[in-house]
Formats: structure tokens, sequence, C-alpha cells
């Protein structure tokens, strides 16, 4: 697959964008209908595409390959919570921003984003690795990042962790492991619901779009330094590590996808829940998620996909 190749289909994906930003801009859309839409996502066909890649898979992944793909996951945080404490001093000198500049360097939008992209780009079978990474993923968030913006550990910070996208990746993992064959029925109603995900995903964040200040997401240089930290230097380091660690070409390109996502919603949420100013935060989500557009593409290109 050609870097082009790549780029049209990333461009697809911007044009599912557009269509948020057309409907929001036309009065098609409100805030609300917007949260709820989100809410269904998150709780609902996420989950379903999760659960229908697993049940796609039995049979075809092996468990050494899922143990490979969570020792990646867990060297993609770790590199990225040192990149976050070396790199965030330089971007702000306030100990709020400066944390909600980690988070960023950190959690990716490895669900909401990362999962459309290796479903429309690499074929839906493949959301299955992103799994494991959307689990590690809550671990760390739940133990690291509440730490981080609190200060210490919260013990029960940790009953937030049962949720649907954990529960579903469990579930997934469980369908692997045990190899079990789901009735057709079945597979075929949660494929269908799995499906949903991309489109109203990628709509979702156009209606985002629609309601930001311009200004402000793209007349800021130190953003689009760190878009291209985030996005292309980090994980353009960690490519020659990860080809150590597997020769799989598949694995190589979901891990390098998972490695150049753009900022999710997490750091803002946390953010705003501690009262911390989320202007720049909310600014560098969109940035980079419309700059992966261009960034996967070369990613994907470099890792030799």
């Amino acid at each position: 697959m050609t870097i082009f190749t790549v780029f049209f289909q990333m461009l697809a994906l911007l044009i599912m964008i557009g269509a948020g930003f057309f409907v929001a801009k036309k009065g098609m859309m409100d805030a609300h209908t917007n949260s709820q839409v989100s809410a269904m996502i998150v709780n609902v066909f996420n989950p379903m595409l999760i659960i229908s890649s697993a049940a796609s898979s039995v049979g075809q992944v092996s468990l050494g390959i899922m143990g490979r793909v969570g020792l990646i996951a867990l060297a993609m945080f770790a590199f990225f919570i040192a990149a976050g404490m070396l790199l965030s001093p330089f971007f702000d000198k306030t100990p709020q921003q400066r944390k909600i500049f980690q988070m960023m360097f950190v959690f990716s939008n490895l669900g909401f984003i990362g999962i459309p992209v290796v479903s429309s780009i690499l074929g839906a079978r493949y959301v299955v690795y992103v799994t494991e990474f959307l689990l590690i993923y809550t671990i760390v968030f739940y133990t690291y990042g509440i730490a981080l913006m609190d200060g210490k550990f919260s013990v029960s910070s940790l009953k937030s962790m049962v949720n649907p996208g954990t529960l579903s990746g469990v579930a997934a993992l469980l369908i692997i492991i045990l190899e079990l064959q789901l009735p057709d029925f079945v597979k075929t109603a949660i494929t269908y619901l799995g499906n949903v995900t991309s489109p109203m995903a990628l709509v979702a964040v156009g209606f985002t779009l629609a309601h930001s200040d311009l200004k402000k997401i793209f007349c800021q240089p130190k953003l689009y330094v760190f878009s291209f930290i985030k996005l292309l230097a980090l994980p353009l380091l960690m490519l020659p590590l990860l080809k150590l660690a597997t020769d799989d070409p598949a694995l190589v390109s979901v891990s390098m996808v998972m490695f150049g996502m753009p900022i999710g919603n997490m750091p803002l949420i946390l953010g705003n829940q501690r009262g911390i100013d989320g202007t720049t935060c909310s600014a560098a989500i969109i940035l980079t998620t419309i700059l992966c557009v261009f960034t996967i593409p070369i990613l994907l290109t470099v890792a030799g996909m």
C-alpha cells in the first residue's frame, strides 16, 4: 500500500469530519445531540466493533501475538510518560498547564479515532489488537493519570475502570483465548452495530471543530511544534525498537497507528474537573486530529507498509 493510498483513505476520514462540520453549521445537530451520539459511540458502537473484530479473528490470532501486543502497548505508555516528563516544561511553565501537556503526551485518542483509522486502513480484523492498547490505556489513565493530576493515587478512581470499553476489551480477549464461536446472527448484529463507529465518531469530531475558535486552534506556533513531536518525532523514535520486537507487518502497522494517534479527550475532561483552563488542550485535540490525516500516511510509509 503506497503513501498515496493511505493518504486518500485518511482523506476519506477527513471528509467525514467535514460532514460533521457541515451538519453543525446548518443546525442539524446541537450540543445535546452530539453528546448523546458520543455516548452511544463510547458505550455501544465502539464496544460492538471490538467484540465483532474478536469474533472474526478466532483461530487467526495466536496468544503469542496478543502477548506481544500487550508488551508493545506497555512500552509505548512508558515511553510517552518519560517524554511528557522531559518535554512538557518547554511548552508551559505553569504547574497546572505543564500537567496538562504531560497528559497530552501520554493519552492519545486510541479508541474514538484509533479504531476507525485501523478499521478503515488496515481492516476490521485488526481492531482486536487495538483492544489491548485500550485496556492498558485504561489502567494507566486511572493510576498514573489520576495520580499526576491530583498529586496522589486514589483507590476510589479504580472503580471508573469498570466501563463498557474495558468490559468489551476483556470479552474480546476471552473470545480470542477461549476460541469462542458466536452464533452467526449475533456476529451479524454486532458487526452492523460496530460499523456505525467510524462515520459517527468522525461526524462528532467535525461537530466539535464547528464550535471551536479556529484562531486559537491554528494560530498557536507552540501547538504545531507539539504536534510535530507527538505525531511524528516520538513515533519514529520508537520504530526501530518496534521492529526489534516484531517482524509482523500487520502488528508493526497497527502499532505505528497507535503511536501516532492525536490527543484524546480525557486530559481535557480531567483538567476541567480539576478547574484547569482547557483552552490550549481543546485546541491541541482538534489540531492533532486534523494533522494526523497527513502524518499517519508518513508513519506507515516509513514503517514499510
